[in-house]
C-alpha cells in the first residue's frame, strides 16, 4: 500500500491539453527517463517509429517536447 502511493506522489501531473492515450505515455515515458531517441521509445513502448514521430511532433508544437540532437527531452 505504501508503494503505490509513493508511486503515484512521484508521477508527473499531465498537462490538460494531452487528450490522446498515446501522447500521455510518451510524455509520461520522457519526463520519467529524460530523455530518448526514437528507436529507444519504439522498443520500451512497443510503438512503431512512423507513430512516435507524428506523437513528437505534435508534443513538440504544444511546448511539451524539444529535440536536442537525436534525443527528445520534456520540457
Amino acid at each position: 500500500m505504501i508503494e503505490t502511493e509513493t508511486a503515484s506522489a512521484a508521477a508527473p501531473a499531465l498537462p490538460r491539453e494531452l487528450q490522446s492515450p498515446r501522447a500521455k505515455l510518451v510524455y509520461l515515458y520522457l519526463t520519467t527517463n529524460g530523455d530518448a531517441t526514437v528507436s529507444e521509445m519504439g522498443e520500451s513502448l512497443g510503438m512503431k517509429k512512423l507513430s512516435l514521430y507524428s506523437i513528437l511532433k505534435t508534443l513538440r508544437s504544444e511546448g511539451l517536447v524539444d529535440c536536442d540532437g537525436d534525443c527528445y527531452v520534456p520540457n
